[in-house]
């Protein structure tokens, strides 16, 4: 699914410049979950913006499902963006002025889903997400876990082939971040494709394979059994 060749990120002041990657290279095949870890400023934030297309490299390769994208415009990376890749953050971005059903409902808009599929396709996440008898509440009245299982309920209701999680349980406690990294387990045994950066040796382990990154660069992997 996903091949970055030599890739590099540069970010630069009048007195500094900053690699944040310097010529990574790493494959990600469709149904694997695959967890980054790494100190603070090691390039893992870099990373998951680029590979969900929300930056863009400055030099080298990054194929997605076989089309050379590292150079696509905005336009071309969202519209390829939207269609294919859903996201979960730490913070869980949910707009606190939408209740959960219509924060759910929002990548639907953005992709021309029609009102009647719409309804349909909300209503079986947040069921799937046993987030359901919270359909009318706002994002305020909910618990923290609840907050996560609306935003990944959000980030899978337009069935994309790959889920880049962020941090997924930082603002969890235990018992709910447990329950998110089951859901995410799931969700990849159904045959989504997952990316997680995290900080937890624990969330880790729930992944096929670990990545570390030391300096923008790959500086082990690890295959879990």
């Amino acid at each position: 699914m996903i091949k970055i060749t030599n890739l590099e990120k540069f970010y630069r002041t009048e007195e500094v410049e900053t690699i944040a990657l310097n010529k990574l290279s790493m494959e990600v095949n469709t149904g694997e979950f695959v967890a980054i870890m790494g100190p603070s400023g090691c390039g893992k934030s870099t990373l998951l913006n680029i590979l969900g297309m929300l930056d863009d490299p400055d030099a080298g390769s990054y194929v997605f499902n076989g089309t050379e994208i590292a150079h696509f415009n905005e336009r071309k990376r969202a519209d390829l963006r939207k269609h294919n890749i859903g996201f979960v953050f730490q913070s869980f971005n949910l707009i606190d002025e939408l209740t959960v059903f219509e924060n759910v409902e929002l990548p639907l808009i953005y992709t021309g889903v029609s009102s009647a599929d719409r309804v349909k396709r909300v209503e079986e996440v947040l069921d799937k997400m046993q987030i359901m008898h919270r359909r009318n509440h706002y994002p305020q009245q909910l618990s923290g876990g609840q907050q996560q299982r609306v935003a990944i309920a959000r980030a899978v209701v337009n069935k994309p082939k790959l889920i880049l999680a962020d941090e997924p349980t930082g603002n969890l406690d235990s018992s709910n971040g447990n329950e998110v990294m089951e859901l995410l387990t799931d969700l990849n045994e159904q045959g989504t494709t997952i990316i997680m950066v995290t900080h937890s040796e624990h969330d880790a382990r729930y992944s096929h394979r670990i990545i570390r990154l030391l300096d923008g660069q790959t500086v082990m992997e690890n295959i879990m059994v």
